[in-house]
């Protein structure tokens, strides 16, 4: 059953078409907000003064403070240089995910080329952090601690690295389609002015700040056991 969206009012943009629109959309979005909030950030001393009250600049040192002390609760305070990528992917798998509870839109991660093709940008990073730690010794990771059994942890380490990028895509395809169904559904079931549908309005939100959440911590991890030097 095909869906109207709204990007479809663009000439030219079909139902197949909708992700890309809806992506590219959403990437100028957070261009947008991206200079707004460093035009709120400000120069100077202002800069490194705390926001009194809330507003946009408020909003973004809160974020970058999460942002900050996840990294650090995983990868110590040296993996605070990774803080910029993991604030930058958190934002973006976010907001795309939050365009979905909007009434006649199809988020991004909707789509499953949109979440592989992250996974995948996840893959080459990490990857080309452990080489630039470690040079070619980045791939003594692949063979394990025991040189004997080191064809076989190859090919399992082979096997484990080529499928995360499909394991953290499915995981995040899945779950939004999953909510953005369930929630579809029941505000179709269920008159407007009713209090319930904020309910599910609530749980979509939980559920697209948890799986952002959910794909920002398994990259900080991935990237952490590249660069170790406990292998």
């Amino acid at each position: 059953m095909v869906h109207f969206n709204w990007t479809q009012l663009i000439p030219g943009v079909d139902h197949h078409s909708v992700p890309i629109v809806t992506a590219l959309a959403t990437g100028a979005l957070l261009i947008m907000i991206s200079l707004v909030g460093r035009l709120a950030l400000g120069k100077g001393e202002r800069a490194v003064v705390p926001a009194e009250k809330f507003s946009v600049k408020g909003f973004f040192e809160v974020f970058v403070e999460f942002i900050i002390g996840l990294t650090d609760l995983v990868m110590g305070e040296d993996g605070r240089k990774y803080a910029p990528l993991f604030a930058g992917l958190f934002f973006y798998i976010w907001v795309n995910n939050l365009v979905g509870l909007i009434p006649g839109m199809t988020p991004a991660t909707d789509n499953l080329n949109t979440t592989v093709g992250i996974g995948i940008f996840v893959f080459i990073i990490y990857n080309i952090q452990g080489f630039k730690e470690h040079g070619i010794g980045y791939l003594k990771q692949f063979w394990g601690p025991v040189f004997f059994i080191g064809p076989m942890m190859l090919v399992l380490e082979l096997i484990s690295h080529m499928m995360r990028p499909f394991s953290l895509g499915l995981r995040l395809y899945g779950n939004m389609l999953g909510d953005h169904t369930v929630l579809s559904v029941f505000l179709d079931l269920v008159p407007w002015w009713l209090p319930i549908p904020a309910i599910f309005y609530c749980l979509g939100i939980f559920v697209c700040s948890m799986q952002a959440f959910v794909f920002t911590l398994l990259t900080m991890i991935y990237i952490s056991m590249a660069i170790s030097h406990d292998h």
